[in-house]
């Protein structure tokens, strides 16, 4: 029998090949890589204009003004409700399902937005594409 001790072998890691393929990835991926500069994204805005406000009334237009109970007003009738189906029905009504017409959807900064959202809801459903957000300006000089 052999009891002597058997000398235990220093266990090492050897580096370079890892330092080798680290290099190479970095090679690679700076050789294939093609780096544009864009400073931001390009988004159509809605611009509002203050000023005098001119009403024609030459041109039929659908007006839909909203409270900040929500209660909603289709062309200075007041709606029933302001769930989404009787507000297309109003719409669809008005327009004798002309979606050209324009509309135009009057809210206060006290209205909940979701009103709004589903009043555009409303009018993307129906295909209404000329579609102005406005305030009421009695509402505006009403808060300050």
């Amino acid at each position: 029998m052999n009891f002597r001790r058997q000398k235990i072998e220093e266990v090492s890691v050897n580096l370079t090949p890892l330092i080798d393929v680290v290099f190479l990835l970095l090679i690679f991926f700076m050789v294939s890589t093609t780096f544009t500069r864009e400073t931001q994204l390009k988004l159509d805005l809605p611009e509002a204009v203050s000023g005098e406000r001119v009403e024609d009334r030459t041109v039929k237009q659908l007006e839909l003004t909203i409270n900040a109970a929500g209660e909603m007003a289709l062309n200075e009738r007041t709606l029933i409700s302001s769930d989404l189906k009787t507000l297309m029905a109003a719409l669809q009504k008005e327009s004798a399902g002309d979606s050209q017409i324009p509309l135009v959807i009057s809210a206060d900064a006290q209205t909940p937005h979701q009103y709004v959202i589903t009043a555009m809801d409303a009018a993307g459903q129906l295909g209404f594409n000329r579609l102005r957000l406005t305030t009421s300006e009695a509402e505006a000089d009403a808060q300050q």
